[in-house]
């Protein structure tokens, strides 16, 4: 926390915001002007009071641990942009010497650390919650069941018409799965129903997607007799709430990727952050949701590094995770990550299929590769090995991934780079590139 110490680029500091708009209100309060009794403590906390309309100015605290934003702003969005501001005025100023919290700051530290030493909810009555299970299991196979006639009929009839018999019929079969209590599974199904007509090839990559749904179907209804590791797959893919409680990793965890997308009601805003354990070299990928109108509260800038437990959840394939007490404050890293080559890309997605038949991707950082731009009637890029020997597909949807392939393809220069990405069975989807070089990672989406 010294003025020589590590301390976030504006960009990173922006990242954090959560949306554009409180990035642009935070970046007018970057500078000194409206800021007064600023500091930082050695422990990686930052505080300042900044003037607004009001006689009073806005007490703000930000613990760069957590991390965790306070401020008697009335916004409801974390981080506000008086958060993001002091952040900002830190990243290009410094805060001076480490010093001791005002009492101000300490009590707002002390509030939030109340909160965290409640005790939590009193114990579950194991014999209510057991039957409860039972009663969703018992919906969950009779919408399978139900389910498994839908698609046999379809099979039946042929799958030709489908371009033109519309979406309602699949929302309706995936009403019907959700009110069976198997959200995953309804998921599943509006996905089936985008895919008639839209682009070439669109029966077979309709009957891939009848397969999986077919295989998982099938593991649901034959749960009981799979090996445990398998059968909390499949109830996490059918939709059922995953344990917490699996294994604890310590480590130090680079930040890789983050990107948002949005469900197809526009209901839900999901935050996906691909982590990678300096350590032990596991990756793990940490979800975060937000309802309508706001966005979801984790935010790590690409190329920090934290110091944390993670807690992976069973039935994941070893990837999704809960980010847990963290001992430092994140860092910057100086290092950029070692890369594999594309057969070996394919052969670690290969090998998690093993664990997770539904997976659509696997994390994967290559390099060197170089991006080569599509000159066929698709259009289509392909990320080759530096040495020739093979290239994988990227993957390539609307005018966002589009800009980012040439960005990537402006970062490389017709050179090697180190790409992070997710490796599927439809090809690549880069989403952070590194020069060679240059530590500084660069997200493309």
């Amino acid at each position: 926390m010294t003025e020589q110490g590590v301390r976030p680029t504006a960009e990173q500091v922006l990242a954090l915001a959560p949306d554009e708009a409180s990035g642009r209100a935070g970046a007018k309060l970057g500078e000194a002007g409206p800021w007064s009794q600023t500091g930082g403590s050695a422990s990686g906390v930052v505080w300042g009071l900044c003037k607004g309309s009001g006689a009073t100015p806005y007490r703000t605290v930000v613990d760069l641990s957590g991390p965790a934003y306070m401020c008697s702003c009335p916004s409801r969005k974390s981080p506000c942009k008086h958060a993001l501001g002091l952040l900002l005025l830190w990243s290009a100023q410094g805060l001076g010497e480490p010093a001791t919290a005002p009492d101000w700051a300490a009590d707002r530290l002390a509030e939030r650390a109340a909160k965290a030493a409640r005790p939590a909810a009193g114990p579950v009555d194991a014999e209510a919650a057991r039957k409860r299970a039972e009663r969703r299991a018992e919906r969950v196979g009779a919408g399978v069941t139900e389910l498994e006639r839908r698609l046999v009929d379809l099979l039946r009839g042929g799958i030709a018409g489908q371009g033109q018999a519309g979406y309602a019929p699949w929302e309706e079969t995936a009403a019907r799965m959700v009110d069976a209590q198997a959200p995953g599974l309804a998921s599943r199904v509006r996905e089936l129903g985008t895919i008639p007509g839209c682009g070439p090839g669109w029966p077979a990559r309709m009957l891939e997607e009848f397969a999986l749904l077919h295989l998982l179907d099938r593991a649901w209804l034959g749960v009981s007799g799979l090996p445990e590791p398998l059968a909390a797959t499949v109830r996490t893919r059918v939709g059922l709430p995953s344990s917490a409680e699996g294994e604890a990793v310590r480590d130090r965890w680079l930040v890789l990727a983050r990107y948002d997308s949005v469900s197809p009601d526009g209901r839900l805003t999901t935050r996906r952050t691909w982590l990678s354990g300096l350590e032990g070299g596991r990756p793990a990928l940490v979800l975060d949701f937000g309802p309508p109108g706001r966005a979801p509260g984790t935010a790590l800038p690409v190329g920090l590094v934290l110091e944390a437990e993670i807690r992976f959840r069973p039935g994941t394939a070893g990837l999704r995770a809960d980010l847990g007490d963290r001992t430092a404050a994140a860092a910057a890293d100086t290092r950029v990550p070692a890369g594999v080559s594309t057969g070996e890309a394919l052969d670690a997605y290969g090998a998690a299929l093993r664990e997770d038949p539904w997976l659509d991707s696997w994390p994967v950082v290559l390099g060197p590769v170089i991006p080569v731009p599509g000159d066929g009637p698709d259009g289509s890029w392909q990320l080759a090995d530096a040495d020739g020997a093979c290239a994988l597909p990227v993957v390539s949807g609307g005018g966002r991934s589009r800009s980012a392939l040439w960005r990537l393809a402006a970062l490389s220069g017709g050179g090697p780079v180190t790409v992070f990405g997710e490796c599927g069975h439809r090809g690549f989807t880069p989403l952070t590139a590194w020069q060679p070089g240059s530590p500084e990672p660069v997200p493309l989406l």
